[in-house]
This record gives structure tokens, sequence and C-alpha cells, in this order.
């Protein structure tokens, strides 16, 4: 694992890139939020954590910008209910 997460505005996903797969979660942008719709780790990085660290990055990346987050998929529900470090994010 190496790459830090990115936010690939032109698809507007973020994306985490890791042995040469990349997981990446889908947003929408709305007036200061962001609303994750879609998260997806193709098969062979399962099981790593890889999820969790994109869904850490993108957050990360949320709050230096500024904005808000509404989570639209389970696997962002999930997070933000493990980590209320980022409680402060969810719009």
């Amino acid at each position: 694992m190496t790459n830090a997460v990115r936010d690939n505005k032109a698809l507007h996903r973020f994306e985490l890139e890791v042995d040469g797969g990349v997981a990446f979660a889908n947003y929408r942008l709305e007036p200061d939020v962001v609303i994750i719709t879609h998260t997806e780790t193709p098969v062979e990085l399962r099981g790593r954590g890889i999820a969790s660290r994109l869904v850490q990055g993108a957050l990360e990346l949320i709050r230096a910008d500024g904005l808000k987050v509404v989570a639209g998929c389970g696997f962002v529900v999930d997070y933000l209910e493990l980590h209320p470090e980022y409680a402060d994010l969810t719009a």
C-alpha cells in the first residue's frame, strides 16, 4: 500500500490506488455537502482494510475543504458509526 487518497474531480470520486488496483468512492457535490453514494474495492484488494483507508482519506479531504458529508452508502454509514472523530463532518 503506497498512495494517498485523491479526489478525482473529473469522475466525481475519491480514489485510492493499491497494488495496481483502484478502490473508489463515488460522490455528488451539493452546496457545502459531499454525498458519498457508493464505495467499491476491487475483489483482489478486499479484506485488507483498503475501503476503510479510502473513506478515512475522503473524510480528511472533505474536512480540509470545509465541507460536510452525507453517507449515501452503507459502508460509509458504518464507518461513521465506528469513528466518532468524524461526527463533526456529518450534515
